[in-house]
């Protein structure tokens, strides 16, 4: 019970970003916070939070921990719910928001497999690629793609994603193929335009030392667009190089229509999550949600079009 108290309070706590904030939610003291956060600590041999009388942070194995420790809440809510539960029915209005893209490919399709399976639920899907607000505009579940940013959502990773470079077959049998990023600069690539959200550029980790760093690199070519759909079919169409996501292009390159380039260096994955509002008592029909997902993504063939 001890260990559970300070996995749960390390969790409120890296939410809040403060011990004040997560005393207020737990009802305590910010001392028994900080006493329950020394303990985890001491037990386990590492830093988990970086504190200071201004500010709190997350260290990197805070992070890493962070999100098992998620992960690990919300098993143990879904089993206990399921238990509880029993032979209750899900019911009621479920409301959840996506990526456009990503929600068009890989949630749209699974929501009427979802209410075969529970119809007392009746289930409102918006694809929006805004980052909405779900408490604000009353969401019970939100798919996201990518980097987690420090919120007070709890999210639970249901796949991983990586960005790859790909092209055709025929584009490279005309231009040959790069070896490495910076041979990008010889060749046509489908970029996303300086208006879109994608500022960055395109990842790609590359050897440092005796390691290996991250870096960005912004590739140009005759073509660009403010819409990634529009970018992977220029790709298809065999017009250039794009850099896009495996859940977007995992297929085509099953199916050999795409073939994936300088995958040596590419990123190391991000995630693929479920989040929701923080709440004591998660409702069943969002639970059973939640667990479909995981069903399907974790399944070997969905990403290459065999849906399970």
């Amino acid at each position: 019970m001890d260990k559970l108290k300070q996995l749960e309070t390390f969790v409120s706590v890296a939410q809040r970003g403060s011990l004040t904030g997560a005393a207020h939610v737990l009802g305590l003291a910010p001392a028994i916070i900080g006493r329950r956060l020394d303990a985890l600590e001491a037990r386990l041999g590492v830093k988990l939070l970086l504190r200071t009388t201004r500010r709190l942070s997350l260290t990197h194995e805070g992070s890493a921990f962070l999100e098992d420790c998620q992960r690990l809440l919300a098993d143990l809510a879904n089993a206990e719910a399921s238990v509880s539960a029993g032979g209750v029915q899900a019911s009621g209005h479920l409301r959840m928001t996506a990526p456009a893209g990503f929600g068009r490919r890989h949630v749209a399709p699974l929501v009427p497999l979802f209410r075969e399976l529970h119809p007392e639920v009746t289930i409102s899907l918006n694809l929006s690629d805004r980052l909405v607000d779900m408490a604000v505009e009353g969401f019970d579940c939100a798919v996201r793609v990518g980097d987690m940013p420090d919120s007070s959502l709890v999210s639970v990773r249901l796949a991983d994603n990586r960005r790859l470079c790909v092209a055709t077959p025929a584009f490279l049998a005309r231009h040959g193929r790069p070896q490495q990023p910076s041979d990008l600069a010889r060749f046509d690539c489908l970029t996303l335009s300086s208006d879109a959200s994608q500022t960055r550029g395109w990842a790609f980790q590359l050897p440092k030392g005796d390691g290996v760093e991250v870096a960005y690199l912004r590739p140009t070519g005759p073509m660009d667009c403010s819409d990634g759909q529009v970018l992977h079919d220029w790709c298809l169409r065999g017009w250039g190089i794009a850099w896009r996501s495996t859940w977007e292009v995992e297929a085509e390159i099953a199916a050999g229509q795409l073939v994936a380039v300088l995958e040596d260096f590419a990123a190391p994955p991000n995630g693929i999550y479920a989040v929701f509002p923080e709440r004591k008592h998660l409702a069943l029909r969002v639970r059973l949600w939640i667990d479909f997902l995981k069903l399907h993504y974790g399944s070997a063939g969905f990403w290459t079009g065999g849906r399970s």
